[in-house]
Parts: structure tokens; C-alpha cells; sequence
């Protein structure tokens, strides 16, 4: 684990470098704040006593490891897996409708640490909308609008809030650019600077924003970064090497795959959106926005058969909130029956680091409703 953190922060200095010369010059040196003695690091005592080391320009922190992460252990021979339950969550903006803090909240209640994919819009003030320069487009533009200063401040209280219940913070990307100019057009080049754009907003939001008055986030999002979802399937061809450089783990941006055990392409575990059954049972729609029926009849499948993960997405723009009341309602049910972990796609992937490569093989050659003698897949 500790290696690959380390090839993260090195990799994502690289991409951030990238995107901090194409496109946000005032800020300062990233690629400094990473080396063996940085400069604008310094530590302080927080309110426990314990030692915070507050980063860059006071935007992030380095408060130790992430609290409540579980310990990933290898499969006993002839011991079922978990039943994975993968929550994630587009969009986290904490706006009038409050979606953000009701999704952390309802994981914490149910025993669940999920993923939220942060998009660095998210942390970019609509009056400061000049500073992202997106690929092939117009400075200052995106497909989604740009938050106020009063979502932006409380986005941020709830960004550190939800890594500290343990969640993951996956990079949601910036412009949500699809169609002509966007995320198909786009190069590796240009994913590149869309990465490291996204990190300047999460390391230097302090100066970003003006908001010099907020404490740091208490993580550093360099090391914490493990894979994002971009806003559409298109374009992957060209993101997957800039995610690679960028040191990510995994991409969860590929559509519609069955729900089978995970592979990997390149060195990045692929998490797609899955394709499950819908109410009926008859068709099988795409993992995201569903009915708590749908997601059911997708448990039961895998649950009573190969045990796969099952991936629920939940796009939390504002609007409407029946599609967060829905996941609500599956995780109640689900995080807390027997063999189910309701776990971020980070702790998905040490998890999966963890286990023999050739009991993975067997996992992946299951089909979803296959019930197996788990003796003779999970061999010695």
C-alpha cells in the first residue's frame, strides 16, 4: 500500500504540473510541495493534539490515515467472498437541497463508506469561473453550472466531514464536456490537463476561492486519489494513459459491463457502470437511478451466485432528490445483512490487491446467477 501511495503522489505531481501550466499559472509550484522537503509544509497541533502538517496554501492537511479503513485479507481456501456493495455518488455539490450531507449521512448511519466524485467545479465559485480552462473550449465554460460561494464553503465542510466517516473521494472531472469538443475529441494531452486542473482545485481552493478563513481539509488529495468516473463513456481510449500517469488505481468510467468480478486493463482496475435487471426481471438497464426493486433483484442475483460486486450510482444533482431517497432506502436494506460490505471502489481495489491471481481468474469466469462449490474456486 505504502508503494503505491508514494507512485500516486509522484505520478499525480507530473499530471497536476501539466494542468498547472496550462492553465493555472497563479497558482503556486505543486511539484515543490512534493518533494522530500517541502517548503509550505508545516505542522500544527489540532484539537486532539495530534499533529496536523497543513499543505500548499493551507487548502489540505496531512492528518494521518484515513479513519475506519479495513484491513484487506486473502481469501481462505474454500471461503465464499464478501457480497461488495459499491455505492458511489456524482455530483456532490451541498446545495439547497442538501443531497451531499443526506448521502454521507445515510452511509454513516448504515455502516457504509461509499465513493463521492468530487468534480473540481464543484470547488470553483462561479465568479471565479475564468480560472479553468477547459480542453477545446472557451475559458471559463462548462456543461453544468458553477456553484456560488455559499455552496463552494459548505461543499468543502462536507468533503472533509465525509473523508473522515471514511468515504473516498474520487475525481469526478471538471467541465462535463460530451459531444462535439468534448470527452470523445478529447487527447491524452488534454485529459491530462483536465486531471491536473482538478487537482489545483482541491490543493489550492484556499487561493482559488479567496476563502482564506476555512480550515484545511483534513486530507492530502494527492496520496488519497485513487480513480475517477468521467462524465461520459466516450474518450476512455485517450483518459486511461493520463489516469495511469496520474498514479490512479482504477477507472469507473467504462459503460455498461455485466455484473462480473473486475479485470484489469493496463494496470487500472475497470469498474463500469453495470448492467443489471430491471423490476421485472425481463431486461437489464444500467446501474444508475434505479428503483429499490431493481437493485434488489441485481443483490439477489450475485448474492445467491458468483458473488460479484454490485456498483448502485447516484447522480446527486439538484432536482431532484427521489433519485437519493432510492439509494436511501437499498442501503438500509442491504449494508446490513450477512456477507455484505458496503465498501468505497478504493477499498474494492486493495482488496481485490490482496487476493491470488488465479482464485481472481475463477471469480471473473462466473457467471452473475452461477452458485459455485466456492471449495473448488477458492482452491488451496
Amino acid at each position: 500500500m505504502t508503494e503505491g501511495r508514494t507512485g500516486g503522489r509522484r505520478g499525480a505531481a507530473a499530471v497536476l504540473a501539466l494542468g498547472v501550466v496550462a492553465a493555472l499559472a497563479f497558482l503556486p509550484a505543486v511539484p515543490d510541495r512534493l518533494s522530500t522537503a517541502a517548503p509550505d509544509s508545516r505542522s500544527t497541533p489540532d484539537e486532539t493534539g495530534s499533529s496536523v502538517t497543513v499543505l500548499g496554501d493551507g487548502s489540505t492537511s496531512d492528518t494521518g490515515p484515513q479513519p475506519g479503513q479495513p484491513t484487506a485479507v486473502r481469501l481462505r481456501p474454500g471461503e465464499a467472498p464478501p457480497q461488495f456493495v459499491v455505492f458511489t455518488f456524482d455530483a456532490p455539490t451541498e446545495n439547497d437541497d442538501h443531497l451531499f450531507s443526506r448521502a454521507r449521512t445515510a452511509a454513516t448511519t448504515n455502516g457504509a463508506q461509499v465513493t463521492f466524485f468530487l468534480r473540481g467545479i464543484d470547488l470553483l465559485p462561479a465568479a471565479k469561473r475564468w480560472q479553468y480552462q477547459p480542453p477545446q473550449h472557451d475559458v471559463g465554460t462548462a456543461a453544468v453550472p458553477f456553484p456560488t460561494d455559499a455552496q463552494v464553503r459548505a461543499t468543502l465542510q462536507q468533503l472533509g466531514r465525509a473523508w473522515l466517516d471514511g468515504d473516498e473521494i474520487g475525481d469526478g472531472f471538471i467541465g462535463q464536456f460530451c459531444g462535439p469538443k468534448g470527452a470523445g475529441d478529447w487527447s491524452t494531452a488534454d485529459w491530462q490537463s483536465e486531471i491536473g486542473q482538478g487537482y489545483s482545485m482541491v490543493d489550492f481552493w484556499k487561493t482559488g476561492t479567496g476563502f482564506t478563513d476555512l480550515p484545511p481539509l483534513p486530507f492530502d488529495y494527492q496520496t488519497e486519489l485513487a480513480g475517477g468516473r468521467a462524465p461520459c463513456p466516450e474518450g476512455r481510449k485517450n483518459l486511461l494513459p493520463a489516469e495511469k500517469d496520474a498514479g490512479w488505481r482504477y477507472d469507473a468510467g467504462s459503460p455498461g459491463g455485466t455484473q462480473r468480478w473486475p479485470s484489469q486493463t493496463d494496470g487500472l482496475w475497470d469498474f463500469p457502470l453495470q448492467r443489471i435487471p430491471d423490476a421485472s426481471g425481463t431486461h437489464e438497464v444500467l446501474s444508475t437511478d434505479q428503483t429499490p426493486q431493481t437493485y434488489l433483484n441485481a443483490f439477489d442475483r450475485v448474492y445467491h451466485g458468483s458473488r460479484a460486486p454490485l456498483v448502485i450510482d447516484t447522480d446527486l444533482a439538484p432536482g431532484r432528490p427521489s433519485r437519493l431517497q432510492e439509494s436511501e432506502a437499498t442501503m438500509k436494506d442491504l449494508c446490513h445483512r450477512d456477507g455484505v460490505r458496503c465498501v468505497s471502489f478504493r477499498q474494492l481495489a486493495d482488496w481485490l490487491d490482496a487476493q491470488d491471481p488465479a482464485v481472481l481468474n475463477h471469480l471473473r469466469a462466473l457467471a452473475p446467477a452461477t452458485a459455485p462449490d466456492w471449495s473448488a474456486v477458492v482452491g488451496p
